[in-house]
This record gives structure tokens, sequence and C-alpha cells, in this order.
């Protein structure tokens, strides 16, 4: 590459969105499309193995280590955001679960400015994207770039006593929380197909690379967007100790994520006028809301021990995970081919919510996220949180190094209403375990553990243990109102050529895992960028908040 070459698009990220982009934008064969990415390959086999994810995800190699600033509703502690550093973005590093979302949340997007964005328009493209392992219906894809399926099929007990505990509780039963009924208890869907990730990359970037109009380049750190005036021209970048420079001759995309794009943003003086003068950065353009509107999802750990040998502890030692290992390189299937987030549940915090705002991930085994034991023996958890939260926070740059990781505060759990969400998390969450679908399984519990009872003991254990559910967005967000960042469109205001396309635009955090809805957001806005008329609105019903969205 030499620093004058040209290219129509220039999209800035290899992440979920940026794949979906690289892949549409180049499908002509005739517009001339550059990734710039600064990981590297994800040919890793603990990137491809769906049960080793814990792994890249706390490998330096694979995650950018974002580290919050002292959250004060968190007891002061820094929480580890890990963030993917690596060909697929986050898509190669996460936990690979399948969630759209409530239609809600979509209804939610259009009242707060997002034109166009309501659960009858994104649904189109949620299908378009995907290829479930249960065929197409009105609501799942089933020939899209992005393969989902349930795992392994529950086949361990546990799975269905979570579920059978969820209906005894009182709570329906879901068929799809991705079609009509997303409240309830049910499966769990994840982006694996045949046995392998199912990341962006793989969906998306790797059959598009066959292409000539594709150019990706890795290691390559974005430092700024390039301008003439109000126009977006190019990106500057470094790699390999050199500074290179690349002109877009239709737009520059950035769809760096949460954290990486309102950085470069502000770094091309893009954003918070007194901001960006006091780090010496002249203002390009005055965007209040870069980098403001920041948000997450937090959760918890709730544990039993497991009265029976059943769970995944007998498989934690090394002779087991060879042999997991072993099969799932020879044949693609077994416990290797699986996240082990088979089942689910969506539930309401309080009656009059207007709909789920609490989440299940079920879990056959008492475990951290490193994939080390939480206690002695054999045990079972959920990972549940309040998904709606209130708090925001804000992104600010810590110098004008772009390797220089930004300065993060989500601000969690200082909204009364976030706090009161995980009190009824817990108490819920012990109701279901409570039921008996699980006395045949069921132990003592070992978190939050039983002296932890009144309001304030749980307000204390969940500000001392809870950890992001890596869902971090919002930091761009669209709108039309003086703090948001670009237009339904992903168009940035006030720039000529330059877009946005990535999580960091979510005006709110859905209900949810992200990784769904930022491909289809890429998905959309392909179409936006390509001057295609969106896909018809689907006519499908769905129940709840948001049904005249």
């Amino acid at each position: 590459m030499t620093p004058v070459e040209e290219f129509d698009f220039v999209i800035v990220g290899a992440g979920s969105a940026g794949c979906v982009l690289a892949d549409r934008l180049s499908a002509d064969g005739r517009n001339r499309v550059l990734v710039l990415e600064y990981g590297g390959s994800d040919s890793s086999v603990f990137i491809q193995m769906p049960s080793a994810f814990s792994i890249p995800m706390n490998m330096p190699k694979y995650d950018w280590g974002y580290w919050t600033e002292p959250e004060p509703g968190l007891g002061g502690r820094r929480i580890h955001q890990a963030r993917g550093k690596v060909l697929g973005g986050s898509s190669s590093v996460n936990g690979m679960v399948y969630v759209r979302g409530h239609p809600g949340d979509f209804a939610e997007w259009e009242q707060l400015g997002a034109t166009g964005w309501g659960y009858r328009h994104v649904l189109p493209y949620f299908k378009r994207a995907e290829s479930c392992v249960y065929g197409e219906d009105p609501y799942r894809g089933g020939a899209g770039p992005l393969g989902t399926c349930n795992g392994n099929g529950m086949k361990n007990p546990l799975y269905r006593a979570f579920i059978d505990a969820g209906q005894a509780a009182g709570y329906p039963l879901t068929d799809d929380y991705n079609g009509l009924h997303q409240e309830g208890f049910g499966r769990m869907d994840m982006t694996v197909r045949d046995g392998v990730r199912c990341s962006a990359a793989n969906a998306y970037l790797k059959p598009a690379m066959r292409r000539p109009n594709l150019a990706v380049e890795t290691h390559a750190l974005t430092t700024r967007v390039l301008f003439d005036g109000r126009r977006a021209t190019g990106v500057e970048y470094r790699k390999g100790g050199k500074s290179v420079s690349v002109r877009a001759t239709r737009e520059v995309i950035l769809s760096a994520g949460a954290f990486g794009t309102p950085q470069i943003l502000m770094l091309s003086g893009v954003g918070p006028a007194a901001h960006l003068k006091d780090l010496g950065i002249a203002v390009q353009h005055e965007l209040p809301g870069v980098g403001e509107n920041l948000q997450d999802h937090l959760e918890v750990w709730i544990q039993q021990t497991c009265t029976q040998p059943i769970s995944l502890a007998g498989k934690l030692n090394p002779i087991s995970k060879a042999l997991i290992g072993l099969r799932w390189l020879l044949f693609k299937d077994g416990l290797g081919a699986t996240n082990h987030f088979e089942s689910c549940g969506f539930i309401k915090s309080r009656s009059d919510a207007a709909y789920p705002d609490i989440q299940y991930h079920f879990l056959p085994a008492a475990m951290r996220y490193d994939g080390k034991a939480s206690a002695a023996g054999h045990g079972f958890q959920v990972h549940v949180g309040h998904n709606k939260p209130n708090s925001r926070g804000r992104l600010r740059l810590r110098s004008t190094d772009a390797a220089d990781k930004p300065s993060l505060l989500f601000n969690y759990l200082t909204d009364a209403d976030d706090r009161a969400g995980f009190r009824a998390a817990v108490r819920l969450t012990r109701a279901i375990f409570a039921q008996p679908p699980f006395d045949p399984y069921r132990g003592a519990e070992i978190a939050p553990g039983p002296d932890i009872r009144s309001d304030s003991d749980v307000d204390d254990w969940v500000a001392a243990t809870a950890e992001t559910a890596y869902h971090p967005c919002g930091t761009c967000k669209m709108g039309s109102d003086p703090m948001s960042v670009v237009n339904p469109e992903g168009r940035v205001h006030g720039i000529i050529g330059l877009r946005v396309v990535d999580a960091s635009v979510m005006p709110t955090v859905t209900n949810g895992n992200l990784n769904a809805p930022t491909i289809m957001i890429g998905e959309k806005i392909s179409d936006a960028i390509l001057g295609l008329d969106p896909l018809p609105l689907s006519n499908a019903p769905f129940d709840g908040a948001g049904a005249s969205a």
C-alpha cells in the first residue's frame, strides 16, 4: 500500500458491523473497499472452538484490555472491559449468545429520534443476516450468512430443570425469545455453525475477501479521519512504525465500536469542543454528544451447589479438557461445540414493567469467566442482570495518542432504580431455584450465600461482585437532538462523507446481548450507504410494548 492509494469506501474496524459492511459494500464487484483492523488473524483454535471463548477474551493478543475508572456505584472498583482486537472484533471473543432484543427496545429508539428503526423496520434485517438451524419463519432467517443454533440441544438435565423451574414459579414458556414472545423461559441460541464459532469474520468477511475489490489491512491503528473542510476525505493510520494516509472517494465509515469510534472522532477534532481544546486538538466540528450516553449491562452470578455429579465441574480437569478439544478438532461436536449457555429466561423486575428487563443465562457449572471453578465440587449458576439501566456514563480521551486507551466511566448503579432492579433479580432468582424441578439437584447456595438477605446486604454484594456483561454502546447515538451524533442513516451530523456504523449509535441498550443488533445495524445501514430502498416492513405480529412501531 502507498500513501496515495484510493478506495471508494474506507471502513475502520473489522468487528461485528464492519465485517457486514465489508461484505455488502463490496458485493457488486465495483466498489473498492478497504478495511482497517488493528488486530490480526482469528485463526486460533481458542477463537474458533465455541467452548474456549474465555481464553481469547482474556488474552492481550486478542483483547484491547480496556478498564474503567473507579466506579462510584461499585465501591470504587475498576471493571475490565474486554473488546476484540482481531478480525471479527468482539464477535470473535464473545460468548456467542444470540439475542435480538425486545420490540419495545426499537420503539424506544424511534421515540428518541431514530426514525425508521422500529421493530417492523429492523426485523427484516435480522432475518436477512441469519441462517437459523430450525429454518425460516416469520421471525427467523433461513439463508443468511450468520449461523445460529442451540449448541448441543440441552442434553444436560440441568438446562431443562431451569426452564421447568421458571414455569413452576409462574412464568410462561417461550418457544423462541427472538420470535413472537421474548418473555419466558426456553432454549438459548448461539452464533455457532457446524460446531464452529460463527463470528462476523467467518460469516461475512472471509467469504468477501476472495473479491479483488476488497482489501483488508491488519495491524493498522487508525489515528484520525482526514478532512477537506467539512468533508471526510480519508484516514491516517499507523502500521509497522510508519504513518500511512489513504483516501476515500465516497465515504469513511467508523465501525471501531463504542470505545474506538468516539475516540477516533475526538482525535480527528469532532466532539465536545472544551474537551478537545484542553488536549490541544483543533476543533474540526463541535458535537457535544461524542463520548456521552455510555451504557452497558451489568450481571451477577447466582450459584448453587449441585448434589448430583452432572455439572461441567467433572470436565474441568486437564485430561477431560484435552479429550473435549481433540473431539472438537476431529468432529466439530461434543462439549467443545457449545458456549454452554443453552437455556435462558426473560422476566420483568416488577409487575408494571412494560416488558422483560431481567435476563438469565443458565450455565450447568459454577465457574468464573476465566473458566476456573468458583467452588469445589459440582454446581450450577445463572448470569442475571437488570437490562434496562438508567445510569449513563461517558468516554474521554487521555491524550492525543491513538494508542492511549480512553478514560471510561459508566456510573454503574448510580441510579436508584438500577439498584432496585438488581435486588429484584436476586430475589426472583432465589425463588426460581427453590422450585420443585431443582429438588433433585439443589444443594447449598454458593453465591450470594445464606448471609446475604436484607436489601442493604444485596446492594453491597452486587456492588462488590457485579461484572460487565460486555455490552457497551451509545457513545455516538442516533437522533436529531443536540446530543445526538449521527442521523438515522449513520451520517455524522455536520460532516459530509463520514458515517458511524456500530453499537455506539444505539440510543439505548437493548434487552439482551449486543452482537445480533450490531450486525443488524450493519445490514440496515449498508443499504442506506448503497442508496438502496429499505427492505419491506415486516407484518409479523409481536407482543408487548412497541407493538405499534
